[in-house]
């Protein structure tokens, strides 16, 4: 792409650019504008145009699509990022890995991941922010990047980008089911086989609209799951399980599917926890992700918290 920017007023007026489009070929207008910032999604662009903050030679134009040719100029009031209310709080962050792009942290159970009904403070994304103040608009709100999440009472690896162009990187791979995820969980009972894959659809319960179940096929989303014994007990089993699809409870919901339900686990599994632990024995252990720039996936670990450890102690 060949263009002239004619202006960035970084000082007098820091939220405007102008640029000249000089390529021989027409364009469409989102298209062209996504390219000018690639640290924007094309989505958020596409946005700005709607909401009537692009002019092409002087003209608001409305249209994504609309055509740019030689010779015109394009003028681009960038919106001030939208302010969602959240302020960043500092609690200690257990930092597995950090660059100008990443965090991956070490979530400890009972730590939620994005304010919610009831959940107005102490979340990892306002520690986040504390950490690292730069990540606020990134998707285009006061907000880190969130790229997944991890259940309440679930610990482990959970990852944030730094900037919008990592975000996109990242949720992609997570989308084309690219990342490697392994969890580390404890259930109760025996799984009929050393190694096993449960292929079991997952929607919406019907009779408990808080709650997620396993449907008939081609009632809910497709959810693939593999797992491997790793050790066993007198009633439990500890187990590796790699997810391909990231459906909400998945684990909990599949291990329930096979009768033998994460140990702690008070919504799918049984009424009295058979362990000493107030919460499930789910650890989001493993992520085996591709990093911009590199060759090679990253390999990210996280141990079993301490009180985990002290379970399998003593069930030894």
């Amino acid at each position: 792409m060949t263009l002239n920017q004619l202006s960035n007023n970084a000082a007098s007026q820091p939220e405007s650019e102008e640029f000249v489009y000089r390529e021989p070929e027409a364009q469409r207008l989102d298209k062209f504008l996504a390219e000018c910032f690639p640290e924007h999604s094309r989505s958020r662009v596409q946005a700005w145009i709607r909401d009537g903050h692009v002019q092409v030679n002087q003209q608001v134009t409305t249209k994504t699509g609309a055509k740019v040719e030689t010779g015109n100029t394009i003028h681009v009031a960038i919106p001030p990022i939208l302010d969602v209310g959240l302020v960043a709080e500092d609690i200690p962050l257990a930092i597995v890995y950090e660059d100008n792009n990443l965090l991956v942290i070490n979530k400890p159970a009972g730590m939620v991941v994005h304010p919610s009904a009831g959940h107005a403070s102490g979340t990892m994304v306002q520690a986040v922010m504390a950490h690292a103040p730069e990540l606020e608009g990134i998707g285009g709100e006061y907000r880190p990047g969130v790229v997944h999440r991890l259940d309440k009472d679930t610990s482990g690896l959970i990852m944030f980008a730094k900037n919008d162009h990592t975000l996109r990187w990242l949720q992609k791979q997570f989308k084309n089911r690219q990342v490697e995820k392994y969890y580390l969980t404890l259930v109760d009972g025996h799984l009929p086989t050393a190694k096993g894959r449960i292929e079991a659809p997952i929607s919406r319960d019907p009779s408990h609209r808080q709650k997620m179940a396993v449907v008939s096929t081609g009632k809910g989303k497709q959810a693939v799951s593999e797992y491997e014994v790793i050790e066993e007990f007198a009633h439990h089993s500890l187990v590796r399980v790699r997810i391909f699809t990231g459906r909400t409870h998945q684990i909990r919901l599949h291990m329930q599917f096979m009768n033998c339900p994460v140990a702690g686990d008070q919504t799918y599994g049984k009424r009295h926890s058979s362990i000493d632990l107030d919460r499930q024995f789910l650890h989001a252990a493993e992520l085996v992700i591709l990093l911009e720039g590199e060759d090679q996936p990253r390999h990210f670990s996280a141990p079993l918290p301490n009180e985990l450890q002290a379970v399998l102690q003593q069930l030894r």
